[in-house]
């Protein structure tokens, strides 16, 4: 029996809009600087285009480079990171200002803050709830005072749950000028943490300690990955805007080898684009970042190109053979 593709019309074609960050200042490794126009390379926007949906590249963006410094009082490079993060802010922000999902196409994770920072902000303005399905080995939830390396990019849920420098929880927040301290960007009860696998000792326990929902790779083995969307998406209903933080590392290094921080026993190509599949089936996905994506440690742009593969599953492209309820 051939396989049978669902129709592109089958979720509501959008206008998306690519913004690339070109940095690897969050990370110890070089190289996720280069990640945006690989996903060029592999045809993100052609892909996307084929799905029915209207794609805007709205080019790289610019800031600082990488002056590869030691840590300082637990961060490295904290105000090169502030800088690119209120650059992604900014984007984000018009972005979803135009009607446009953004997709920003890292660079590090470290950009997080600023791009679900900008995410934030708009669902506060609309009304509308905010759930974040962070797809990652990693739970980056350390602080400076916790950091076994002092990398921005293991530091972005504990940055927008309002943890960690105020030059960084400033720009997640989106505080206003004169505003010395303010609010957390998001409650950690918004996050759902998919795929982890690799956690720092001391950022394990505040994890505990923070209450963060999080379904670690034990989990899925056990319930698998039908099961484990199913529990991440309790409650999102059409008055939830659901934003997808995508690292790279969060698929198995068998079949993504080009990240800088690979961990193995990850999901499956079968059980990462199931996960994707049962995102789009919300229709409430309306924002992605995609990041960690290294092409220097990659072969032949391999892991690019299942990273598109993996983003038509979540834009709309099935193999379901019955209509989607």
């Amino acid at each position: 029996m051939s396989t049978v593709l669902s129709m592109p019309d089958e979720l509501p074609a959008r206008r998306v809009a690519l913004i690339g960050a070109p940095t690897d200042l969050g990370a110890s490794m070089r190289g996720a600087s280069l990640g945006p126009d690989a996903l060029r390379v592999a045809h993100l926007g052609e892909a996307l285009t084929r799905l029915g949906h209207t794609v805007h590249d709205r080019g790289n963006l610019h800031g600082p480079p990488n002056p590869e410094a030691l840590a300082v009082a637990g961060h490295r490079h904290l105000n090169e990171c502030v800088a690119w993060n209120q650059a992604v802010f900014h984007a984000v922000a018009q972005a979803l200002h135009r009607g446009e999902l953004p997709i920003t196409l890292g660079g590090d994770h470290s950009l997080a803050i600023g791009a679900i920072g900008a995410v934030a902000a708009h669902c506060r303005e609309q009304g509308k709830r905010l759930r974040v399905l962070w797809l990652d080995a990693h739970a980056d939830f350390n602080t400076s005072d916790i950091t076994p390396s002092g990398n921005v990019h293991g530091m972005p849920v504990a940055v927008l749950c309002g943890h960690g420098a105020a030059e960084l929880r400033r720009v997640a927040g989106g505080w206003g000028p004169g505003v010395h301290d303010g609010p957390p960007a998001l409650s950690p009860d918004a996050f759902r943490l998919v795929g982890v696998r690799s956690v720092d000792p001391l950022e394990r326990q505040f994890v505990h300690t923070q209450g963060l929902d999080v379904f670690d790779m034990r989990f899925i083995d056990e319930y698998g990955m039908r099961d484990t969307m199913q529990q991440a998406l309790l409650g999102v209903d059409a008055d939830t805007h659901l934003h997808v933080s995508f690292d790279v590392d969060f698929l198995d290094p068998d079949i993504a080898p080009g990240v800088g921080t690979p961990v193995r026993g990850g999901p499956t190509y079968r059980e990462a684009q199931l996960c994707m599949e049962m995102l789009a089936d919300t229709g409430c996905v309306g924002s992605v970042d995609v990041v960690e994506l290294n092409p220097a440690r990659d072969i032949q742009n391999r892991s690019a190109e299942c990273v598109v593969e993996m983003l038509e599953s979540l834009f709309g492209k099935s193999t379901l053979m019955r209509p989607r309820t």
